[in-house]
């Protein structure tokens, strides 16, 4: 039978390389080889986190090994997220949103990817709609957790700035992940992460990100209201 030392062992065998895309180089983990026309599943992280933090706790769980012996997973890192990232150099440019949404197509056909199922968080996932908007052939369904569809408003960025000039920027990076109760009540949980965010991440390029996803625009989507153009008949 099929076990989690078998899950461990798909896990520890994968392809990671630097792709060149559009917009510059972006770092890909690959686990597992595409099947067929099957897709695979990609993820994209959030700010202050990277594939691994934020999404190798998932895959690793037992109860995955029925979904990653059926599919490959794709995971990108943000330009600069990944662990062991080089600083950019001054006046480097990061891509906007659009443009990290723009690189996807690019890492598909490196590893010979049809179509995906996107699976991401914050950033991430605003990342992944952009991605499926522009190009709904390669995009066979979305996991989006914690996405806004909405670019930054005044009040929001004005926030933001207040907060800057009071905390640094693990401070403003754990306020976006976690929500007053957790930060309150789970000390253990964002201790681990502010250290993660502090020790691991590169903080410049981190700054880069940040600033991109504070910068987004409107994805210019609504959701559905229910009984909403529905034709009655007289």
């Amino acid at each position: 039978p099929f076990t989690l030392n078998d899950v461990q062992i798909m896990l520890d065998v994968h392809d990671e390389q630097d792709v060149e895309t559009l917009h510059g180089s972006v770092h890909v983990t690959m686990y597992g080889t595409p099947k067929g026309n099957r897709p695979a599943i990609l993820t994209y992280h959030d700010i202050g986190l990277n594939h691994k933090t934020c999404f190798n706790p998932l895959f690793n769980f037992e109860d995955m090994q029925e979904i990653t012996q059926h599919f490959a997973v794709c995971h990108v890192d943000a330009p600069g997220q990944q662990d062991g990232a080089a600083s950019f150099p001054a006046g480097y440019m990061y891509p906007s949103m659009d443009q990290l949404a723009e690189m996807l197509p690019g890492i598909l056909k490196q590893f010979g990817l049809k179509s995906v199922i996107g699976m991401g968080t914050g950033a991430g996932a605003y990342i992944l709609t952009r991605f499926a908007l522009n190009n709904p052939e390669m995009v066979e369904g979305l996991v989006l957790i914690n996405v806004n569809p909405c670019a930054e408003g005044w009040m929001d960025w004005a926030a933001t700035k207040i907060s800057g000039w009071a905390h640094a920027l693990p401070d403003m990076v754990i306020s976006h992940l976690f929500g007053k109760e957790e930060i309150h009540n789970n000390h253990d949980l964002i201790h681990t992460y502010r250290q993660h965010i502090v020790n691991d991440m590169n903080q410049t390029n981190l700054h880069l990100f940040v600033n991109s996803y504070n910068s987004r625009r409107d994805l210019e989507i609504e959701r559905p209201i229910p009984g909403a153009n529905v034709v009655t008949l007289q």
